[in-house]
């Protein structure tokens, strides 16, 4: 990459908290984030709010009467956003650019204003409105009185990535100086679930034990010897200021970026060996030694094929030398298009304590001695990978 972009602040809502000093002391736990909820008279894992984010989300919604008719993801996306730009001491004027993704979108109204049609035969009027795709950036750039550029996409599970290298394409055209970037994802709905249950990749973990001792998980992210697949889906959002050059007050900088895209054999299919997480990750690296980087946030939703198909291509690009690897979906569960944000925020959170956070039943051959390099890998359906190099800002 020819220039460098900081990191500068990190403002995320998902099931290990609301501020980085809880989202930090939660992932040093071995506990995962599910609990059950019913879902067409079905339980079924999931990985929700608590109870204390789902107060100060509703505080937002009651805040002003225009967010009241707002779906969470909307609301997930101001309040990580109002954090984040605090945190980097952005203010109203800036006019910093906003893209803020989502797989799903407005997940939970789509569905209720779906049901009042089949019900009525006519829907509300604010129906269409709050259920474009759009309306997440754009309600964040109304709230947050920036005139930058607002962009708004959906690119399955890799939509957060994406959206990051959007921010850093802008910054380094000259268009912008400031990007807010991210992901944000309310899918713990009914239809959402069903559809996830009809690929057979959700977890039918049907143990309540404790999660110690390697047992306990309906998520297991990155077991291999896995005979069933186990995704779980959770919910969150999760944004970053990125800013042009390397800052004295980068949490990390963004050292290199890749992407990819891998031909289609079926809907949702990816290669054996992932070949287009292959070519994301060498993009990534450019003319980096491969042995510099020290661990790599893995996608790794779960499922059988996704997590070793990832693992292979690692083990192609990075060969004899693997480095310490990750995930935070055993304990989250997979948040869609805000999962990839969720990684860097990960990433970097290692990367400011000097601590790696393993998976607790998998067995890792050894400790990282330093974390200066973390990758991060995201990939959504259709074999579109996206991986993003990760340096602390010495």
């Amino acid at each position: 990459m020819k220039e460098p972009i900081s990191i500068t602040a990190i403002g995320s809502v998902s099931p290990l908290g609301r501020t980085s000093e809880e989202t930090w002391e939660n992932y040093l736990k071995e506990d995962h984030f599910f609990s059950q909820t019913e879902f067409g008279g079905e339980m079924e894992w999931v990985a929700s709010l608590s109870s204390e984010s789902r107060q100060e989300i509703e505080l937002l919604r009651n805040s002003d009467q225009k967010y009241k008719s707002l779906d969470n993801t909307v609301l997930f996306a101001l309040y990580a956003s109002r954090e984040a730009i605090k945190k980097a001491g952005w203010k109203t004027g800036d006019d910093f650019g906003i893209n803020i993704g989502s797989s799903r979108g407005a997940t939970a109204l789509f569905e209720k204003y779906h049901q009042e049609f089949l019900e009525n035969n006519r829907t509300a009027t604010l129906s269409s409105p709050t259920t474009t795709l759009g309306n997440i950036s754009s309600w964040v750039a109304h709230d947050l009185k920036t005139k930058g550029p607002e962009i708004s996409h959906s690119i399955t599970c890799s939509t957060a990535l994406h959206s990051v290298l959007n921010g850093v394409a802008w910054i380094r055209s000259g268009m912008a100086d400031k990007f807010l970037v991210g992901g944000s994802e309310a899918p713990l709905t009914p239809f959402t679930i069903a559809q996830m249950k009809a690929l057979k990749i959700y977890s039918q973990y049907k143990t309540d034990i404790s999660s110690k001792n390697g047992e306990g998980y309906p998520n297991r992210a990155l077991d291999f010897e896995k005979e069933k697949n186990m995704m779980v889906l959770g919910e969150g959002a999760s944004v970053m200021c990125l800013e042009k050059g390397v800052s004295s007050n980068a949490l990390a900088v963004i050292e290199g970026v890749g992407y990819a895209t891998e031909p289609l054999r079926h809907n949702i299919s990816i290669s054996t060996d992932a070949e287009c997480f292959q070519s994301s990750m060498k993009m990534a690296l450019g003319e980096i030694n491969p042995e510099e980087v020290d661990a790599i946030v893995m996608h790794a939703p779960g499922t059988i094929k996704g997590d070793i198909s990832e693992y292979k291509a690692i083990e192609k690009v990075f060969c004899n030398k693997l480095p310490f690897l990750t995930t935070n979906k055993w304990k989250v569960g997979h948040t869609f298009g805000a999962s990839g944000a969720l990684s860097i925020e990960l990433a970097v959170l290692m990367i400011q304590h000097q601590h790696e956070i393993k998976v607790p039943f998998v067995t890792h051959t050894s400790s990282p001695k330093k974390l200066e390099k973390v990758l991060v890998n995201a990939v959504g359906f259709g074999g579109n990978a996206v991986s993003i190099l990760l340096s602390r800002n010495l």
